[in-house]
């Protein structure tokens, strides 16, 4: 269940971004909403994982 909401927080984000980046389409604004999608992806992959101890 908690992977299930992160995802959808992260879909969630990504189209806010995403019509951020079209609406407005600097470039440096484009390379922003681009690594902070990577961090988030990153995070999201790590923090969801199971964890053996559990």
């Amino acid at each position: 269940m908690n992977r299930f909401l992160a995802l959808f927080a992260f879909v969630v984000f990504a189209i806010f971004v995403g019509i951020l980046a079209f609406e407005v389409p600097s470039p440096d604004l484009v390379i922003v909403i681009l690594i902070t999608m990577a961090l988030l992806a990153y995070d999201f992959i790590t923090s969801s994982q199971n964890d053996p101890k559990d």
